[in-house]
Formats: structure tokens, sequence, C-alpha cells
């Protein structure tokens, strides 16, 4: 299966994300979308786990799904929380003998806001593993372009994901509204001498009230006047408008030279359909 360090190249490319179905019915919902988004042909996909490390269980089993049935690598994510060394160990070879070769390693969020448990605090100390694995996994790492929330300034958290992405091979970011706060980002990582690839995370505000505590959470700022036009919208308007505002902040990004548009698609279809035929990807 296709690594995504070697995906990206000078063209742009363009992949999904997922969150494991929590029933039988979100299931379903979630096999329709990835038959439409098939598609579009991504370049990739990822999945993520739920907060506090609960769902990689669920998640090794769609990673593992998507890399056997369909035609692109699918890339699990992979949390700090609740996790020992010997279980990360395991699951890594899990994923090596199902020819899952891309990891997104995190620190990720304990349920409840309190201190990360397990043998892992930081995503540097998880992406080691990771590396040192036998199966030369590609890796990716967050990145925040406005900050992470937990940081204290500016100055280190950019010195901090300069050493966590020196270790890994690309970055994707938490989702953000402002192409300037990229452009920002990549110019600070290149003046540390950092230039790993950095994928913008790209999110349609289908859902504005959702979104809103997914950005309260992320330390994203929201832009108050698209959210109000967007949430005066009906459901079938709103999820047209959302697409071709992400659209624009997606073609701004690519002409700042973004090596690809990552789409938060909260497991459907429709607006990242209509962005991927607004850009013509």
């Amino acid at each position: 299966m296709a690594r995504i360090a070697e995906l990206l190249g000078d063209q742009p490319t363009l992949s999904f994300e997922f969150f494991p179905p929590a029933d039988e019915v979100a299931a379903k919902q979630l096999a329709e979308t990835l038959d439409e988004l098939a598609a579009l042909a991504p370049s990739f996909v990822s999945v993520t786990c739920g907060v506090g490390g609960d769902g990689h269980d669920r998640t090794r089993t769609i990673v593992t799904g998507i890399c056997q049935d369909r035609p692109f690598p699918a890339m699990a994510h992979l949390t700090c929380v609740g996790h020992t060394r010997q279980g990360v160990a395991a699951l890594l070879d899990d994923y090596a003998v199902a020819g899952v070769a891309n990891i997104l390693a995190l620190a990720g969020d304990p349920p409840d806001g309190s201190a990360i448990s397990g043998d892992f605090r930081y995503a540097s100390e998880l992406v080691e593993v990771v590396r040192d694995h036998p199966a030369d996994f590609s890796i990716g790492v967050a990145a925040h372009p406005e900050v992470h929330p937990r940081s204290t300034d500016r100055a280190s958290d950019r010195r901090f994901l300069v050493a966590k992405l020196n270790q890994a091979d690309f970055a994707i970011t938490q989702f953000f509204f402002d192409p300037a706060d990229y452009v920002r980002l990549c110019d600070e990582l290149a003046d540390l001498g950092c230039l790993r690839p950095v994928i913008p995370g790209v999110m349609p505000v289908i859902w504005p009230k959702s979104i809103r505590r997914f950005a309260a959470m992320n330390g994203s700022t929201v832009p108050e006047e698209l959210f109000a036009r967007l949430e005066a919208l009906s459901v079938p308007d709103r999820i047209t408008a959302a697409a071709e505002a992400a659209a624009e902040l997606s073609q701004s990004l690519l002409d700042a030279s973004a090596p690809a548009i990552h789409l938060y698609t909260l497991n459907r279809p429709q607006a990242s359909t209509l962005i991927a035929n607004l850009l013509d990807l």
C-alpha cells in the first residue's frame, strides 16, 4: 500500500477524514460515503479514534478494511492517551500484517480534560516508537496553524512542532479559516529549518453549532460573519454555501503552494464532493 510521504509531490493531493461509526446505522452511512467519495479517486483517507483513546479497535477494523478493499490507502490515527508501549507495539504489528503503511501520531485528548494517562505524554514519544518499528510506516503528525491550545507561547509551540515534525514525514493541520494562518505557520517552520510538507485540513461548516464546539477545543478562530450566514440557511442551502466557502479557502491554500487538501467529512459525502468538483481535484 502506498506511503503518503511518497504521494506528496508536484501535483496537489486530495484526501478525506472519517471517524469510526458508533452503531449499525452510522456504519451504513460511512460505507455509503466511502462509496461516493471513492469515485473522486482520493490520494488517501484517514480514520480517527475516539476521545480518550477510545475506539482504536474500531479504527483498526475500518482502516484495514479500506486498505484491503479500496484502491487508495487509509491512515490510522494513533493517540498517546491510555496506551502502553507494549500495546502500541502490538497494534503496529497488526497494522503491518494488514498492509497499513501510514500512521498519524497524536497526543490525543483525555475524556475529561485530565492528565494524559499511559506510557506516553507527547506525540513525539509516540512518533519515536512508530519510527522504530520494522514496518517503516509513513508517519504524520498534527500541526495547529493558530498554535496548539495547550502551548504557553507561539515561539515554543513552533520549536516543539519542528522537533516533532523532523522525526515524521509530514503534518496535517487542525482546521482553520484564514489562509494567512497557514502561510505564517509554514514560514515559521521554514525559518527554523523545517521544510517537511504541511497538509492543510479544511472543515466545511455544515453544522455550525458542532464546529463552534470543535473550534473552542482546538483553538481555532471562528469567522463570525461566515457562521452567521450559514446558520441562517436551510440544510441543503447550507451544504452548498459551506462547500463554496471551503473551496475558496482551499484554492487560496493551493495558490499559496499547499501540497494537498485534507477534507474533514464528518462521514457525509455531499460537501466534499462539491468541494472536489469546484477545485477540479
